[in-house]
């Protein structure tokens, strides 16, 4: 009875339902230690061998159990937009307490590697924070439908040691990643903070290095507000900068950021406001000096009305409250699937995301979908079949 008890210890370690399967070999190194804990209870070497044998037997029956439970459980697999990887990533455990026989692994990759890995088949569903052009979706044989998922900011992080409270003009904004802006104690930096005692040192520009939703976000704002900026850098998921240094995602650039004084850079609102980073104040439409936060996100969302094709970016809001950089990110999806199991299981899960998930938005910085953003959302996830 004892080895069956250490077999079952040891399939219960192998088929745990929280997201987090522990190798073989950990729960095989799991139950030995126990056995060996328990030795000095055996009145002899033919206990010790009974006990032995009879774990083998059982480990032998628990494991085949292990992998035929494993083996039952729907993978759901997802790649993409950095942007949102946290709150996807977090809606995958949480989901996964719900529907245990669901997993979803979503691999934050960048919007461009998402888009493109969904291209060719070799995900689920993918990710990004640009949609998808129509020429892209012309492509895919299988249909696309694009879902809103949640939304969020890009800011300005910077690390200016003994500088908060900073404000970033239009001219300002663009100038920097224009490399025109140069000092930190730049008059045009100097006139929006005349309270601040700003450094002479040189601004260190940190972008993103990869194909990323988030430069296109970025960069279509810069080239809306700047003539310059559109002329000499433009709109795209990748872009070639005149100035700064690259890092790899959201988190790259935040590294990035974190590690050198006198460093700025673009990332989203969740990524600086986990890592304790300073985020300037931006210029809206209006001339005002909007700080990022969830409050200003919604109320640019606010006045958003979603097309039929569900694609809107709000590229300079008018409002007076309007924080300037807010984006929808979108989870791409085929028109049909051939599996109709997986189909169920991840209709499944985001329309769990489009309800019960929305709720860890604003924790991890996102802004929790509008109601009419949702009931649009789950029409659309409706047709795919």
């Amino acid at each position: 009875m004892a080895g069956c008890f250490f077999g079952l210890v040891f399939l219960n370690c192998l088929t745990r339902t929280d997201a987090q399967f522990l190798p073989y070999g950990v729960c095989y190194a799991i139950v030995t230690n126990l056995i060996l804990a328990h030795a000095d209870r055996l009145s002899s070497l033919t206990d010790l061998m009974k006990l032995t044998s009879s774990w083998a037997l059982c480990l032998s029956i628990a494991t085949s159990l292990a992998f035929v439970t494993i083996g039952q459980c729907q993978q759901i697999s997802g790649a993409g937009a950095t942007f949102p990887a946290p709150l996807y990533q977090r809606w995958g455990v949480e989901f996964n307490k719900v529907q245990p026989g669901i997993q979803v692994n979503y691999q934050s990759v960048g919007s461009g590697a998402g888009v493109k890995n969904f291209m060719q088949g070799v995900v689920d569903f993918g990710a990004s924070d640009a949609a998808m052009t129509d020429d892209e979706i012309a492509k895919v044989s299988a249909g696309v439908v694009l879902i809103p998922a949640t939304a969020g900011e890009i800011v300005y992080a910077y690390n200016l040691p003994g500088v908060t409270g900073l404000k970033l003009t239009r001219e300002v904004m663009a100038g920097i990643y224009l490399g025109t802006v140069k000092k930190w104690n730049d008059p045009a930096i100097v006139k929006a903070n005349p309270d601040l005692k700003l450094p002479n040192t040189p601004i260190q520009v940190a972008y993103r290095s990869d194909g990323s939703g988030t430069t296109y976000v970025f960069t279509q704002h810069l080239s809306k507000i700047s003539s310059d900026f559109d002329d000499q850098v433009g709109t795209d998921k990748s872009v070639t900068f005149p100035v700064g240094v690259g890092g790899k995602g959201n988190e790259g650039v935040t590294a990035l950021i974190k590690q050198s004084p006198g460093t700025v850079g673009y990332v989203e609102y969740g990524y600086a406001k986990d890592n304790g980073l300073s985020m300037a104040s931006l210029q809206n439409k209006s001339g005002n000096f909007v700080a990022p936060d969830i409050a200003s996100a919604r109320d640019t969302l606010s006045n958003v009305q979603l097309p039929e094709n569900l694609r809107i970016w709000p590229v300079d809001p008018e409002g007076a409250n309007d924080y300037p950089i807010v984006s929808f990110t979108w989870l791409l999806l085929y028109k049909k699937y051939p599996n109709a199991e997986k189909l169920k299981a991840l209709k499944e899960f985001v329309n769990w995301g489009l309800t019960d998930g929305q709720s860890f938005s604003e924790s991890l910085g996102y802004v929790p979908l509008p109601q009419p953003v949702v009931e649009k959302a789950k029409a659309a996830l409706n047709t795919v079949q």
